[in-house]
């Protein structure tokens, strides 16, 4: 198998993971700091 196949195959694909992985930790991280806020002004 050559490589510049190897590289479109799974580089690719790897990228996007990659790239979708990252988004959704920035998410999940602004949800769960929304989550505390609520939490701390319902406490009041």
């Amino acid at each position: 198998m050559d490589w510049m196949s190897v590289i479109s195959e799974v580089g690719f694909p790897m990228l996007i993971t990659f790239y979708l992985l990252n988004r959704m930790e920035t998410k999940i991280d602004q949800l769960s700091q929304s989550i505390n806020d609520l939490t701390i002004s319902l406490r009041r």
